[in-house]
């Protein structure tokens, strides 16, 4: 049992602390707080936001038209910022589809971003927002193997046609994939059983199921045949494809139940300050690429719209490479723009305060004061993390609550598992990991992206052990480490890393280039991070780097063990920097051609919910934490 907090945060009298995902910011005024709860489509902005439920419309009903959703009124200390002069006026994008192109089911390798590479795509096409699917956490049951391009051998059940019965569900332990699915007339079934809002065939679905080619296994079909093994960037050994989706059909939908492994949030993220609400309208599959779209718009109050995805509790991984290739939004040299690409472990969802509260941003297994709030005992020591840390909280080291699911844990209590050898819990948590975020120096007008971990607890002042060999920086004439190191809600490693300026934006129109990023890690405590920027290694933290602090009394900190879900967004926030209304130009998107998970063949990990660290039944048991 963690004791109470000795010294609770100071009363909100100041400027609000807003969160994640942690953001690189030239103000060092500014101190995020942790990715809490955002409210949701159909309940009020809230200024001074609590903990308590928020209304959420049920998993179990269609999503209503944009038409249909109830407004919200925005915070009444949210000023609006003006509009910028005008819209973009290049329509860049709007390439008519090339008939024979559209005959190949292999996407053209796009290393220009021309009319020409975007027009090449699958001739599949997937149903609008009306259909539902979910798959169990668990990948096992999905009767498909971890390196084949994805399919099983019974696709042809799950092929709908202009006859087929709706089946509601069925358990997640019978030994077929665990996916809604229409029944050919030949299997006679008429009775389908319902499914519970607490089964992990997945409590999104309604039991309803879009038209599909089957191309829903973890790899893509569409994913080339040279991209099936990589070389790590680590030690140069092969990496084996593990998971894929190249958006190569067109017109896909991401709300709640309408693709296995990605759901768009509708929900205004108040913890930064956000400018735009988060609606599923702003993510969509076009011209062979994931699009996500930052509009100004009217939208439940607010001015703007934007748009974020995520694996959560769909797809996860540990271990491994992470893989992207994206255009980024907006042009290099205006600042304001806030496109992101980052994981997180299963146990907390962002967005969903109750379940990150305790969580984030923890990867830690020792029992000790790195566990309790405050990383203090309730004596107020050590004295050293009550003085000379974060100068915008008196100085105090952390205002984190404790870990949730800690080492402590004493048998019996609440906790996932899995235990230790010596039968104590393993302490478990949500790490964060940034692909990147991308910023504009706003003094060298210079695109740039941070690459960042977040952690918890922290070290003295937040400052990691660089002094012995943990720090690798290939080329520092691109790449220098962030001035921003935490505050009391964060501990981060980042570095600011230059982009390629000369084609890697959106405003360069049909010129404009798909850029590779990623990070490859190694997880525990001899593990390592490395981060890729426009496909090289941009920088590398090895665990440690985190090691014990004898001050402030943090042990190794573990490199994240968790299962990581995957998210991207595309934001605008004066929380996140300054922000040029009268420059930027709206629309904005983010172009992402593919997302990639390779692993060493022999250390696989695939799933939300692994043996070794399991998230099913502590999710199942807290299920309003994570939904409400």
């Amino acid at each position: 049992m963690l004791p109470a907090n000795p010294r609770p945060p100071r009363p909100n009298n100041g400027p609000q602390i807003r969160g994640g995902p942690s953001p690189f910011v030239q103000s060092p005024a500014y101190r995020p707080a942790p990715p809490t709860r955002a409210h949701h489509a159909n309940a009020p902005i809230d200024p001074n936001p609590t903990f308590g439920k928020l209304p959420l419309a049920s998993f179990m009903q269609t999503v209503p038209a944009a038409s249909e959703r109830s407004p919200a009124v925005p915070p009444s200390n949210m000023l609006m910022p003006p509009a910028p002069p005008q819209f973009y006026n290049r329509r860049i994008f709007e390439a008519e589809k090339d008939p024979e192109a559209s005959s190949s089911s292999t996407k053209v390798e796009k290393s220009r971003f021309s009319f020409d590479s975007l027009t090449s795509r699958s001739t599949a096409s997937l149903a609008s927002s009306s259909g539902k699917i979910a798959l169990s956490a668990d990948p096992e049951s999905w009767e498909i193997n971890p390196g084949t391009p994805g399919f099983s051998p019974d696709d042809w059940i799950r092929v709908a046609t202009a006859r087929t019965t709706e089946v509601q569900a069925y358990s997640p332990d019978e030994d077929l994939l665990t996916i809604a699915f229409p029944i050919i007339n030949k299997f006679g079934l008429d009775k389908p059983r319902s499914l519970s809002t607490t089964t992990f065939a997945g409590f999104n679905a309604t039991g309803q199921i879009p038209a599909m080619n089957g191309n829903f296994g973890l790899i893509d079909r569409d994913t080339p045949a040279n991209a099936y093994t990589t070389v790590s960037y680590q030690d140069g050994s092969e990496l084996q494809l593990v998971f894929s989706d190249e958006f190569n059909v067109d017109g896909r939908t991401f709300y709640p139940g309408d693709d296995p492994y990605w759901e768009a949030e509708d929900l205004y993220y108040w913890e930064t300050g956000n400018l735009n609400w988060y609606d599923p309208d702003a993510v969509i599959t076009r011209n062979g690429s994931l699009v996500i779209t930052l509009s100004q718009q009217e939208s439940h109050g607010l001015q703007y719209q934007g748009g974020l995805i995520s694996s959560w509790n769909k797809f996860c991984f540990t271990g491994g490479l992470l893989e992207v290739s994206a255009i980024l939004p907006g042009a290099s040299d205006i600042q304001g723009l806030w496109p992101a690409i980052w994981s997180m472990g299963n146990l907390g969802r962002m967005g969903y305060g109750a379940s990150l509260e305790g969580m984030w941003p923890y990867t830690y297994d020792s029992c000790d004061v790195g566990t309790l709030p405050n990383q203090t005992f309730p004596d107020g020591t050590p004295l050293a993390n009550t003085q000379g840390n974060d100068p915008q909280n008196f100085g105090s080291l952390s205002y984190l609550p404790g870990q949730r699911l800690s080492a402590c844990t004493c048998s019996g209590e609440d906790h996932p598992g899995p235990k230790a050898a010596d039968g104590s819990f393993v302490g478990r948590g949500s790490p964060e990991i940034d692909i990147f975020e991308a910023t504009v120096d706003g003094v060298a007008k210079i695109g740039k992206v941070s690459q960042s971990a977040q952690w918890a607890p922290y070290n003295l002042r937040y400052k990691p052990d660089f002094t012995n060999g943990s720090l690798i920086i290939p080329n520092p004439a691109i790449t220098e480490i962030n001035e921003f190191v935490g505050g009391v809600f964060q501990q981060t490693t980042s570095a600011l890393v230059d982009t390629n300026s000369a084609c890697g934006y959106e405003a360069s129109g049909a010129d404009a280039c798909f850029n590779t990023y990623g990070f490859e890690y190694s997880t525990g405590n001899d593990g390592y991070i490395t981060w890729i920027s426009s496909g090289q290694v941009s920088w590398s933290i090895k665990a440690e780097a985190m090691k014990a602090d004898p001050v402030s009394g943090a042990s190794q900190r573990p490199v994240s063990q968790e299962p990581m879900y995957i998210i991207a967004n595309l934001a605008l926030s004066e929380s996140f920097g300054f922000i040029d209304f009268a420059n930027l130009q709206f629309p904005a998107n983010m172009y992402i051609d593919y997302i990639r998970v390779y692993q060493k063949p022999d250390q696989i990990n695939v799933g939300c919910s692994p043996k070794d660290f399991p998230t099913e039944s502590y999710i199942e048991n807290h299920i309003e934490a994570y939904t409400k």
